[in-house]
């Protein structure tokens, strides 16, 4: 049996993708987690995305394959 690698690419709790995400950044701007929020709402209940969205405003990266605290 072989480990299948993970991966993480959208809020768990609202299902937004995160290439969806960088695009409403890129398009309006958005240099922030919380002003990403104000546009389209995600990470509200568990905010378990919210690491991979600042590292996702930061370098672009929508699909993670290690987990981030």
């Amino acid at each position: 049996m072989s480990i299948r690698p993970i991966r993480i690419d959208r809020c768990i709790c609202s299902k937004v993708p995160f290439r969806e995400l960088k695009e409403i950044a890129l398009t309006e701007e958005v240099c922030s987690l919380e002003e990403l929020q104000q546009i389209r709402e995600f990470g509200v209940n568990c905010q378990l995305c919210h690491p991979y969205v600042r590292r996702m405003l930061e370098d672009g990266t929508v699909v993670f394959n290690e987990v981030l605290r």
